[in-house]
């Protein structure tokens, strides 16, 4: 018997609740298997790619994990102590560089900054206020970073977790694939490889143009002799994920650095402008056509907004799961958009009921039924009356077992 459709949803929406229940719950517990998860998900192709290539799968993911130990550990040797020395110095200077836009526009712009002006006190107890405090937030900051990077769970839980699961991730599909109910197989498989396209295209394309924006940003602004400038072109880049939020934010800081430090000299302030200018044409022009592209369906206000919701909800587990959740939502809501559109709700029409099991009626010659009903009641006089011949011949024997 089929279980009706809302006793389905009620059922699939009670496991829905449990899963973010169990998330907001666990919270950072679960965070090095989420992440593990998400670098087995990334480097799949890339293991795929070399099994077809003859090497066989444990081969593939040691090749991989030795390659992604490599890359990490040059990272952290190399960019992260730069960056860590780059934002410690930056905000320390901030409250110098704020007090000197402040002079700047008291002197030029009297008018928009009167002696007891809101503006200006603004500034003014915004610098000393960051003057007082950035000692301690860039400690705290730095303290968390590092402990981030030096936590157990994330140094060997994480690999492991990642090795493991990448070793076996087409049988876990294969697994996953078994379970999903019958019924709605082809459904779920095809909202998956949507699903997998958006979510890949998204990542692995995204993350293709962050590499290739933070090496030109950062090497441009160090090559121009910005202060700061590895560490302000890395984190535009990191933040260039959400379109036009990367440059603004990158660009109006280098932009107030390059103030600061080559005031008097706009052509060192020219350069810096057109080293963002130029990311900024690339990226929107080249980069985000050609490698990331418009098909995965991740809007940059659908994206801000899962960040938003799910790093409020879950913390900083929800801001992890957020790219992934806001593509399977996506192609879920394009789903139901899709047959809320098929429906009579849309569309004014019911629609027809579907068809029973059809009646089979067999055309024969008159009369065909009539003889088969009187030669079924003559066969069953024959074995009526050879049944009891049966039984008088079973009688007379009985009666004379000598014969007689």
């Amino acid at each position: 018997m089929r279980i009706p459709i809302h006793k389905q949803l009620i059922w699939w929406g009670v496991a829905a609740v449990t899963l973010l229940l169990a998330m907001w719950l666990l919270g950072n517990a679960i965070l090095p298997f989420i992440l593990g998860a998400g670098v087995a998900y990334l480097l799949d192709p890339v293991a795929d790619r070399l099994e077809r290539a003859g090497l066989s799968r444990v081969m593939s993911v040691v090749v991989i994990t030795v390659a992604a130990v490599l890359a990490f550990a040059a990272v952290v040797l190399l960019a992260v102590p730069v960056m860590l020395r780059q934002a410690t110095s930056l905000i320390e200077t901030a409250p110098e560089m704020l007090e000197q836009a402040r002079l700047f526009l008291s002197n030029r712009f009297p008018e928009l900054l009167p002696a007891n002006g809101n503006i200006g006190t603004a500034l003014t107890d915004l610098g000393a206020a960051m003057g007082e405090q950035m000692g301690t937030v860039a400690s705290r900051l730095l303290s968390s970073v590092g402990g981030i990077i030096s936590a157990i769970a994330i140094l060997v839980i994480v690999p492991v977790v990642a090795f493991y699961l990448l070793l076996d991730w087409d049988h876990l599909v294969d697994r996953v694939d078994t379970l999903l109910p019958r019924e709605h197989a082809p459904t779920l498989r095809r909202l998956s490889r949507e699903i997998d396209e958006a979510l890949s295209g998204f990542v692995r394309g995204q993350g293709l143009v962050m590499l290739i924006l933070g090496t030109w940003y950062a090497i441009g602004l160090m090559v121009v002799g910005l202060p700061f400038g590895f560490f302000i072109g890395i984190m535009a880049a990191l933040l260039s994920f959400i379109p036009y939020v990367g440059v603004l934010i990158g660009g109006a800081t280098a932009i107030g650095v390059a103030l600061f430090s080559f005031w008097g000299d706009p052509l060192w302030i020219g350069l810096v402008i057109a080293i963002f200018a130029i990311g900024q044409v690339v990226e929107g022009n080249y980069l985000q056509p050609k490698i990331v592209g418009h098909h995965v369906g991740l809007h940059p206000v659908w994206l801000l907004l899962a960040l938003s919701v799910f790093g409020a909800l879950f913390g900083f587990v929800g801001m992890v799961m957020a790219v992934p959740l806001a593509a399977a939502l996506g192609v879920i809501g394009r789903f139901l958009t899709q047959r809320y559109q098929e429906s009579a709700l849309f569309t004014g029409q019911a629609l027809p009921p579907d068809p029973g099991q059809p009646m089979l009626v067999e055309i024969v010659p008159e009369g065909t039924v009539a003889n088969s009903i009187r030669e079924a009641r003559i066969r069953a006089d024959q074995n009526r009356a050879q049944g009891q011949i049966e039984i008088m011949r079973e009688e007379i024997a009985r009666k004379h077992p000598d014969g007689g």
